[in-house]
């Protein structure tokens, strides 16, 4: 695969060809998900949840984002690799600045930021001294405190109105992506429709850009036992891991995955 890169990621939304993107936490996964023609690896903080156990991701630190990414990076083969930035680490710009910084020189080409318009001064400033950012607008897990748990986010038309306003100033700050979680398909659509860069979805419907899963989520391992209704078990009928991350990018690809049950409607 050759090295993906985001004039790759532009090029694809522009020819409607789906993006596949996949969690990947250490060196072999990455390089299993690289085999298999995974676009973008997302270093999330879920780590905090599916690798550490806890139940959210809030007591993930810098420390083990910047572990996980150069994990990862050695495993790369010509993926794009997003990072996320933890629990407060963006409050400030300045904060912002120095936590992409260690991410980026762990291996990250891209970070990823949960909010809403306010995350605009810190995407501009980050955008202006190279460091690209992805948006995570809808349902934003460092907030779930604020949100009462994690529900779909969007379903009410003002809540819609200022998410759609979130996603248009955020792409004129100068995010090079958005990731929409737990959105009503219909309004992952208008937004999709509405910017000029790719975005990505996971409980979004199957008019976004491209996809996310959490890995061990699409293999059928929860801790919990109980799967979010936008997952697929991608192992069942499979051999081997690599052939499940296979037919999930095909999925992605031919757009049988996200299917109608794997939504929310408003």
């Amino acid at each position: 695969m050759p090295d993906i890169t985001l004039t790759t990621l532009q090029n694809l939304k522009q020819s409607g060809e789906k993006i596949a993107m996949l969690t990947a936490y250490d060196a072999t996964f990455a390089h299993v998900a690289c085999q298999a023609g995974v676009e973008i690896l997302l270093v999330g903080d879920s780590l905090g949840m599916v690798l550490q156990g806890h139940d959210s991701t809030l007591p993930v630190s810098v420390s083990d984002m910047a572990y996980h990414v150069a994990c990862v990076k050695r495993g790369n083969q010509g993926a794009l690799i997003l990072a996320d930035l933890p629990f407060m680490a963006y409050a400030t710009t300045e904060q912002a600045l120095v936590n992409s910084a260690a991410v980026m020189q762990a291996g990250a080409h891209m970070v990823k930021l949960e909010g809403s318009a306010w995350l605009a001064e810190p995407i501009a400033r980050l955008a202006e001294r190279g460091v690209p950012v992805c948006a995570h607008l809808g349902l934003t897990p460092q907030a779930v405190n604020v949100l009462g748990g994690y529900k779909v986010q969007g379903r009410h038309e003002a809540q819609a109105r200022q998410m759609r306003a979130d996603a248009i100033a955020l792409e004129q700050a100068g995010a090079a992506m958005l990731l929409l979680e737990c959105v009503p398909s219909e309004l992952a659509e208008e937004i999709t429709q509405a910017v000029k860069i790719p975005v990505i979805g996971i409980g979004a419907g199957a008019a976004t850009d491209g996809q996310v899963l959490v890995m061990h989520d699409m293999l059928g391992m929860s801790l919990s036992g109980r799967s979010p209704k936008f997952v697929k078990n991608f192992m069942e009928g499979q051999s081997s891991i690599q052939a499940a991350m296979s037919a999930y990018v095909a999925a992605v690809k031919d757009q049988s995955f996200p299917a109608a049950e794997h939504g929310f409607s408003a």
